[in-house]
């Protein structure tokens, strides 16, 4: 008898949303009423749910989308009871004052299922199922939803437990680094949470996944890893470099591409999808939009947008943070001192996003501000 496997599909190498997309296919020849399935990741230093893949197409009304899970109170619940949540009518769902809600509600979709997603018992995110249909979600139809639940949630754990690892791995090599050198581990905090805002925020005008958006905010404490490689002499040096300890001091960029490859060959992770973002912001993040940069002196657009990003984050986070050799400089100075440099070094739009949304910057200034320990 001749049997073709429906989720042979899965065992190749594409990307994760593209796995969703299939399952959502298949599921959709047993219960085609189901218009949407999307998975929100948590992060739990910000106690933040963020909108992360979808297999709906254009149909989405929540890309680019984050909201703390202590505003989300009907979600918040699902998590303290440890239960999924069927709800057949949205219509009368209580909790509609939510902004989350009210955006699924004007796309139209009618009644949703929602799971919780758990790591080694850790919270992960949640997994849902939405439907233009009320009364939708029987029994039946929930004990096929649970199969594909489990094995979405595997296929998401997965590759971010993977990417994890090698962030991981990476993070220990900038902490040994951040030993020799004055940066601090709160820096690399807010710098990844400014990439963040950032690509967020210039997502739908450049068309930015959730992926994209996640996985800058996961590369761009990384950017900085060569610098393991710099001698003391060079790095710790108590005053300005020479032309010739400057040359060194720039090659960090390129070592530390080197040290990502490396890695990454060790740990058998070549076919996880995004790993150009790592090695774009590694690489480039101090090009100069205005060609002045290193290593490969490229001009505006020639620089990877990631790169454009971390960079500007980058600078941003090293203006308003106290160092040895320097006084932190307010945000007002550290704004000011963005607009000159913008189109010249940073990126103009980089740039804007950070001038335009002060209140979301001053909150993670707030947030991850730096202990007495440094």
């Amino acid at each position: 008898m001749k049997y073709k496997d429906v989720l042979e599909p899965l065992n190749q190498q594409t990307s994760l949303r593209d796995k969703l997309v299939h399952c959502h296919k298949v599921v959709q020849q047993q219960l085609p009423f189901v218009a949407r399935i999307a998975v929100t990741i948590y992060d739990p230093a910000t106690t933040v749910l963020k909108t992360y893949i979808h297999s709906s197409g254009n149909d989405d009304p929540l890309s680019h989308y984050q909201a703390s899970l202590d505003d989300a109170p009907s979600l918040k619940s699902i998590l303290d009871n440890g239960k999924p949540r069927v709800i057949n009518n949205l219509l009368t769902f209580e909790d509609t004052r939510q902004e989350h809600t009210q955006r699924i509600g004007r796309q139209g979709y009618a009644a949703s299922y929602t799971l919780p997603m758990f790591y080694n018992g850790g919270f992960f995110g949640f997994i849902f199922f939405n439907s233009y249909q009320t009364d939708v979600f029987t029994e039946r139809a929930l004990n096929e939803l649970d199969v594909f639940a489990h094995l979405i949630s595997l296929m998401v754990i997965d590759e971010l437990s993977a990417l994890r690892a090698l962030t991981a791995a990476l993070s220990t090599a900038t902490h040994i680094t951040h030993q020799r050198d004055p940066e601090t581990g709160s820096h690399l905090d807010r710098m990844s949470r400014f990439s963040q805002l950032i690509a967020r925020k210039l997502a739908g005008k450049h068309g930015l996944t959730d992926e994209f958006v996640e996985h800058v905010f996961m590369f761009a404490p990384l950017h900085d890893i060569g610098k393991v490689a710099i001698p003391d002499r060079v790095l710790l040096k108590n005053g300005p470099l020479d032309e010739t300890e400057r040359e060194v001091m720039n090659t960090h960029s390129c070592k530390g591409l080197e040290i990502i490859d490396h890695m990454i060959a060790n740990f058998n992770l070549s076919s996880i999808q995004h790993l150009d973002i790592l090695r774009n912001i590694v690489r480039y993040h101090h090009e100069s939009v205005g060609g002045e940069g290193y290593p490969e002196r490229l001009k505006g657009d020639e620089i990877p947008l990631e790169a454009r990003i971390v960079a500007t984050a980058d600078v941003f986070d090293a203006l308003t943070s106290k160092r040895p050799y320097k006084e932190a400089w307010s945000i007002d100075a550290a704004f000011a001192e963005l607009q000159a440099l913008a189109g010249k070094k940073l990126d103009a739009e980089c740039v804007q996003v950070l001038l335009d949304h002060r209140e979301e910057v001053e909150s993670i200034v707030e947030q991850f501000a730096e202990n007495r320990m440094g």
